[in-house]
């Protein structure tokens, strides 16, 4: 008999796909076969010639589960498909019909099936299947990933709690992550204190840490839709700043941080040919991840030639440099099949902050 859990969360960006992968990597160690599944998919992409949820894409390519893609994203949200659910061209039971199939296969191949829901709660009530009924739909006890803190923490499950409660959906187990380490113990206590009454378990997860929550270069291209250039090995180098390249060469220079990624307008031929030139100084490359050069003036020819021939990883884009800082700025890092680091770290780390026997007894 397969067994299952199912991955919900107080909201975006908790760490939910952290979680799914560091149990996918552990289950593989006692279950012979583990499967994975993105119930509804509301960011898709397009995978071996059908459109599945990135998540669900993710996993398969981590995990070597290709040959499942067609029952681990059953019901992808794609541009017009609410519109479609509520002008009646989308079947009112299609959505629990294809979600039941597809577990329904996946547990007749596996022995552990990991289902991962979608942002809060209330996700999916557009097509009348919401995370907590597919919690209750696919009969599977629920563990609710959160953020770091102890007031915001106790707020977003409260949230999300009545919801759960209503649609008789199993939760047990809460996960904290983005714990602060210092305060890891304190928050827990008190978390666990608040929870109990509610009967959930409370554990913690991994430590915020910069490896994780920062991006990398092909996350920041991926981000602005355009190509990294320069040196494409250095794709997956980890960004820890973001600096903008306003002031004096010299200031920008000396303002320089570890692996720093810098927004340089297309204008400051000057500040471009010092940060190329410094680029194949090991010291500075230290410091320098790369460049995003914005701006609509084209960049002289002398320079592109330099910064070319540097070898420095840069992004061109043709928008105004608040926009693009901005954009930069306020970006979450998503890990990606191709972020080796991050998922090796991910792996580790799992094996060392949860201890997957006591979380399956949990949910027995």
């Amino acid at each position: 008999m397969c067994k299952k859990v199912f991955i919900a969360a107080t909201g975006i960006n908790s760490g939910k796909t952290t979680i799914s992968v560091s149990l996918m990597h552990l289950a593989r160690k006692k279950y012979g076969r583990v499967g994975f599944i993105k119930a509804i998919g509301p960011k898709c992409q397009f995978f071996n010639d059908i459109t599945v949820d990135m998540d669900a894409a993710l996993m398969a390519r981590i995990f070597g589960l290709e040959g499942d893609i067609n029952h681990m994203s059953p019901v992808v949200l794609e541009r017009g498909s609410t519109k479609r659910f509520i002008d009646g061209e989308i079947p009112t039971l299609w959505p629990a019909e294809r979600i039941t199939e597809a577990v329904r296969e996946l547990e007749r191949k596996n022995d552990y099936l990991i289902i991962e829901g979608s942002g809060h709660g209330g996700v999916g009530s557009v097509i009348g299947m919401n995370n907590a009924k597919v919690a209750k739909l696919v009969d599977a006890p629920v563990i609710m990933v959160s953020g770091g803190g102890i007031g915001n923490v106790i707020d977003s499950v409260q949230l999300n709690l009545p919801l759960y409660r209503m649609e008789g959906a199993d939760l047990r187990m809460l996960l904290v992550n983005k714990l602060i380490p210092e305060k890891r113990e304190t928050s827990l206590s008190y978390l666990q204190r608040a929870f109990t009454p509610h009967g959930i378990n409370v554990v913690g997860a991994f430590d915020w840490s910069p490896i994780l929550a920062n991006p990398t270069l092909n996350n920041i291209a991926r981000l602005l839709a355009h190509p990294l250039r320069g040196d494409q090995s250095q794709g997956t180098r980890i960004i820890h700043h973001i600096q903008l390249g306003a002031a004096s060469s010299q200031k920008v220079i000396d303002g320089l941080a570890e692996s720093t990624m810098l927004l340089v307008t297309s204008s400051r031929d000057e500040l471009l040919v010092t940060l190329s030139s410094l680029y194949n100084i090991p010291a500075y490359r230290e410091k320098i991840a790369g460049l995003v050069v914005p701006g609509h003036a084209p960049v002289s020819a002398i320079t592109q030639k330099i910064l070319d021939d540097s070898s420095i990883p840069y992004i061109r884009i043709h928008e105004t440099t608040a926009d693009v800082f901005s954009a930069m700025k306020y970006h979450v890092s998503k890990i990606s099949a191709e972020d080796a680091e991050k998922i090796d770290l991910v792996k580790a780390q799992a094996e060392k902050v949860l201890d997957f026997d006591e979380l399956d007894r949990m949910l027995s």
